[in-house]
């Protein structure tokens, strides 16, 4: 397990709450499991909530109206920023601006009320995300990469951008692009259980399309891997150092289910139901490494797709016994 992070003595009062960690998002499918474990690990948590009015530990926030209770956020050791609208739904224009605003006005709001503070946080996680590179085929991609220009990587661009007046007032910002997060609690794989106990899954379009996953035990390790470390920095992949194509995947889910998978979903089908939302998201294909966190030390749990999805799916396999 990753220690909590210390403090250097004498920037803190000596009754200030050790290793305060404030986050955004935190009801949300990974705020609420990354709160949960640091809470049982003995951080102490306050949950950033989307209110007027917020019962203290909590502080209240209203980005589109420019509100956040500052003085709640001094002295915190760290913000972790997952606030956003969810993706998973069809793309009007209206939800594309409220998928924008609700990732870039926030953080916007959020680094410039941290950057005034008398004692701001040493450190902010903010949440991006891996459409960030756009849709590159077999192209393997790092930190170092190019990115895209669709509307996931230039509402990712924004949104890390919107962390530049925290990193400007001295804040180590660290960008946290996230893949696809395996949980049976949410995301993508809640979304695919049915189907696939069912007998009804298999691969989507060609089935030849990265997908850049990571299982939830591992991106919670990783976040707290990161809030401990003391000097990384920028764009960090969180997703496992084994992406697949979507037809491995697909046979790997049915094989730890004990199922078959044998159907399979026409991209033109994907088009006509969910449109620009399903091309750029279950059609496009993204083979990303987590070079930064290789580089760092950071030990993956579960590497591999089957070990993370017996993990997360309670599927483990026994030793036999004696």
């Amino acid at each position: 397990m990753v220690s909590a992070p210390r403090r250097t003595p004498g920037t803190r009062p000596p009754d200030y709450p050790p290793n305060r960690v404030a986050i955004t998002g935190a009801s949300g499918f990974l705020g609420s499991a990354l709160a949960a474990q640091l809470q049982s690990s003995g951080f102490a948590v306050q949950r950033v909530r989307r209110t007027q009015h917020a019962a203290s530990p909590d502080i209240a926030w209203l980005p589109p109206l420019g509100m956040l209770d500052g003085s709640a956020l001094e002295g915190v050791d760290a913000v972790v920023n997952l606030a956003g609208e969810p993706i998973s739904r069809p793309w009007t224009s209206k939800r594309k601006q409220a998928i924008r605003e609700s990732r870039i006005l926030g953080t916007s709001l959020l680094a410039r009320t941290i950057a005034q503070l008398k004692r701001p946080p040493r450190l902010l996680l903010s949440g991006s995300a891996i459409g960030i590179y756009g849709d590159r085929g077999e192209e393997e991609l790092d930190e170092s990469s190019t990115l895209g220009s669709d509307f996931l990587a230039t509402t990712a661009i924004d949104w890390e951008s919107a962390t530049e007046p925290a990193r400007q007032a001295g804040i180590r910002v660290v960008l946290l692009r996230t893949g696809v997060v395996l949980s049976p609690g949410g995301g993508a794989l809640a979304k695919m259980l049915l189907p696939f106990k069912l007998g009804l899954g298999g691969r989507i379009g060609s089935g030849q399309q990265w997908m850049s996953w990571i299982g939830l035990g591992d991106w919670v390790a990783a976040v707290r891997f990161l809030l401990a470390s003391e000097a990384t920095a920028g764009a960090v992949n969180l997703v496992a150092p084994n992406p697949v194509p979507n037809a491995e995947f697909a046979t790997t889910l049915a094989r730890v289910l004990g199922r078959p998978a044998v159907a399979r979903v026409p991209a033109a089908a994907i088009g006509l139901l969910l449109g620009e939302m399903g091309r750029s998201t279950v059609l496009a294909s993204q083979r990303i490494r987590p070079l930064r966190l290789i580089q760092e030390g950071f030990e993956f749990t579960h590497p591999t797709l089957e070990q993370a999805l017996r993990a997360e799916l309670g599927k483990e396999r026994r030793a036999p016994s004696a």
